[in-house]
């Protein structure tokens, strides 16, 4: 799975002009599943992302964590962080995971969050969502359990 995480002050997303997601300070988590992720590899992202130490602690030092810091997330799903631009100049999208797997390891990511005691909202699976934020240092950092 991919990622792509953003912290933020705050974030929210939207469908058709109405708010179905947001959270205070926290992360906003873009998320992708790719062709032969499983579970594991949702848990596995799911458990760095909530421990990753990119917060500052009271010197300023990034080391305090989403769980340390009790911030919420944002997690919404975006399969073209599998695009492929190495051909080309028409991203291909094809090492993304097929839409009915992809919405499940997407579903199963936020319930693993949650279990790492997260407050998790989420966007809608393959709807057209805009998407706000306010990236906080700015800090944002890409993932991938492939790698």
């Amino acid at each position: 799975m991919r990622a792509l995480i953003q912290r933020v002050s705050h974030a929210k997303v939207e469908v058709a002009g109405e708010l179905i997601g947001q959270c205070g300070a926290g992360l906003l988590i873009l998320v992708c599943a790719m062709q032969g992720d499983t579970e594991a590899e949702a848990d596995k992202l799911a458990a760095k992302i909530a421990k990753l130490r990119i917060f500052k602690d009271d010197a300023g030092k990034m080391n305090r964590s989403l769980i340390d810091t009790g911030g919420g997330a944002l997690v919404v799903s975006q399969f073209t962080l599998a695009g492929d631009t190495s051909r080309g100049n028409r991203p291909g999208f094809s090492t993304a995971a097929p839409p009915a797997d992809g919405e499940r390891l997407y579903l199963h990511f936020a319930e693993a969050l949650r279990a790492e005691g997260i407050v998790v909202e989420t966007g809608e699976f393959g709807a057209d969502m805009a998407v706000s934020l306010v990236n906080d240092g700015p800090v944002t950092l890409w993932l991938d359990t492939a790698g």
